[in-house]
């Protein structure tokens, strides 16, 4: 067989994998359930998660400003709870440049190895670029695609509900349910349910069901707001 013909072969071999892999995120898309339908209306009894002096933060010195309400990195590195929470329902706001990638971890019991031991809800700003749809903003980091997001334009402020309950995780992106997900489908360290590959030792259906909130930094300009936590345990 020709050169050319093999390149087209895999090719065609990983655009198929690929298709698969965004065919497996819709059928196995949660919807949320009437009860978690219900634990909106409680969003009104949630509290600040940091401080306006950041002293429940973790995060390096002047890493991070929070000033008029607004929280953005300052660049180095990312910024984490002090307090550890199991099922919680997290709200926030966000706002990208046109080239920022960032994400909300959840669960977070190790700090020093977090991309092993965190699960990350995307942030990025350019959907239409990422060539992995399991990297588009509300998705689960390497792992889940969401459905079509509605982004704001650029310096508009986007919206995150985020409901953490036992092995399953909701995302709401400006109002619309875009990623349900039940983490006991992951039970194999770098292997998503479908096959396909993902970056982590450590399978989700394994991960701890308690730990830090943190939000990334990844090199480009993320701010954020109305940072507001409930636990549901």
């Amino acid at each position: 067989m020709k050169q050319t013909s093999i390149v087209l072969v895999l090719l065609f071999l990983g655009l198929s994998l690929f298709a698969q892999a965004d065919d497996w995120s819709e059928k196995n898309f949660v919807t949320m359930p009437p009860d978690v339908m219900f634990l909106l209306m409680e969003l009104a009894n949630a509290k600040p998660l940091f401080k306006t002096d950041l002293s429940n933060a973790i995060c390096e010195k002047d890493g991070w400003e929070f000033s008029n309400g607004i929280l953005t990195a300052r660049g180095k590195g990312d910024i984490w709870t002090e307090e550890e929470y199991g099922n919680f329902m997290l709200a926030l706001e966000f706002r990208c440049e046109a080239d920022t990638n960032s994400g909300v971890f959840l669960r977070c019991d190790d700090l020093d190895d977090w991309i092993n031991s965190a699960i990350e809800v995307q942030i990025l700003q350019d959907n239409a670029g990422a060539k992995n749809t399991r990297h588009r903003c509300g998705g689960i980091f390497d792992c889940v695609t969401p459905r079509d997001a509605k982004l704001k334009d650029i310096g508009e402020w986007n919206e995150y509900v985020i409901i953490v309950k036992d092995n399953h995780i909701y995302v709401l992106l400006n109002g619309e349910q875009v990623t349900g997900v039940n983490l006991d489908l992951w039970t194999e360290a770098g292997k998503n349910p479908d096959g396909s590959p993902n970056k982590f030792k450590k399978a989700y259906k394994d991960m701890s069901r308690r730990g830090h909130i943190g939000l990334q930094y990844h090199g480009q300009a993320i701010s954020f707001k109305n940072m507001r936590v409930l636990p549901l345990d």
